[in-house]
């Protein structure tokens, strides 16, 4: 992806994180329900997992563990 260091793009990749977030944000609901399923196809059984978890997430949304959190006790941190 050499491509993007000669277009407005690496202009883009040098902004703040949460700048760079609500772009990708913005972006991904640019997308039409047909082009969200292109971009990110997924089977019956992982939809139904997702909108289990969102729901449940809804329901109690004290009950997540940050990122920060998941990340450190992987190991990843």
């Amino acid at each position: 992806m050499e491509w993007f260091r000669s277009t407005p793009i690496a202009a883009l990749l040098q902004l703040p994180v949460g700048e760079r977030l609500a772009l990708a944000i913005a972006l991904w609901d640019s997308l039409d329900e047909e082009g969200r399923s292109e971009a990110l196809p997924m089977d019956g059984e992982l939809c139904a997992e997702l909108d289990r978890r969102w729901a449940a997430h809804l329901q109690n949304p004290t009950a997540s563990v940050p990122w920060e959190k998941v990340r450190n006790q992987l190991g990843l941190g």
